[in-house]
């Protein structure tokens, strides 16, 4: 029996890929799949692909083409979310500021360089209809966690996060959310390496369409909600919010003029110098692209 090893955060977005392994849903088709959830982030699942720990990880789309401009061995294999994401901004409890524009310096806490706590700062900065005086400075924080205990010892930095995933600490006074921003693209891809693809790039292809199968089931689940809200310990009527907010993909089929969007975008808000031809960043013949 075949394994595939895959990794993705400990998030709501990823809910189906904990079904498929908790149900072992591809067993009897002679596939094992092995499930990590790692809250650093998608700089640290990259690192996991690039070393060979991971076979497919689930990574924020700004993440993935940032490292697919200088590491051709890493391809997608489709979208898993559609939706935009929408991150929190936040400070620690003890810091006086309310908005934004409050914060004197453009101090970022990060989960590790390269990640999207990172670039999605970048994309704050840009859009936002003021400027600080000083250049962005950003300092390493694991995750967040990591940035929850800077906050405590009085760091003023500023910590991006998926919203609802913060929720909790920011309902117990740990960090104040103070702003948000919106990812100008879908939130959350599919990637695998060349290496994995030599090995098993059909057994790839079935997890993912599996996994597509299993998204459009939980769509028309009408308890979806509350399955997600307890795996995940999140408000339920936060997580019905959420699910108003996002799509799950559930094709293979992409838009071509979307990619082009996609990448200019990413361009425009500077997370990559160059444009990117989008095609040639997945497994051939992974995507139906119209």
């Amino acid at each position: 029996m075949k394994s595939i090893r895959i990794i993705g955060v400990p998030e709501h977005f990823n809910f189906p890929f904990r079904l498929l392994f908790q149900e072992n849903k591809l067993v009897d088709k002679g596939l094992e799949i092995k499930w990590t959830e790692e809250s650093r982030g998608s700089g640290q699942m990259i690192q996991a692909l690039n070393s060979g720990e991971a076979d497919l990880a689930i990574l924020l789309t700004e993440s993935f083409f940032k490292e697919a401009e200088t590491n051709p061995n890493l391809k997608m294999i489709g979208f898993h979310v559609e939706s935009p994401l929408v991150w929190g901004v936040h400070v620690g409890s003890k810091q006086p500021f309310k908005e934004i524009k409050n914060v004197p310096d453009p101090h970022f806490l990060i989960s590790r360089k390269g990640s999207g706590s990172q670039l999605m700062a970048n994309v704050l900065i840009k859009e936002s209809n003021f400027s600080w005086d000083k250049p962005a400075t950003f300092e390493e924080v694991g995750n967040m966690d990591g940035a929850a205990k800077a906050m405590e010892l009085g760091n003023s930095g500023m910590f991006l996060w998926e919203k609802y995933t913060t929720s909790p600490m920011v309902k117990a006074g740990i960090m104040n959310r103070i702003g948000e921003v919106k990812s100008p693209w879908p939130c959350f891809v599919m990637v695998t390496t060349e290496r994995a693809i030599t090995d098993f790039e059909q057994e790839l292809l079935l997890v993912r369409d599996e996994i597509y199968s299993i998204s459009k089931q939980l769509i028309s689940d009408p308890h979806l909600a509350g399955l997600i809200s307890q795996s995940y310990h999140l408000d339920p009527m936060e997580t019905i919010e959420w699910l108003s907010q996002t799509k799950w993909a559930i094709s293979p089929a992409i838009s071509k003029s979307e990619l082009e969007k996609i990448v200019s975008n990413l361009q425009e808000f500077g997370i990559i110098s160059k444009p990117l031809n989008a095609e040639d960043h997945f497994v051939t013949g992974s995507a139906i692209i119209n």
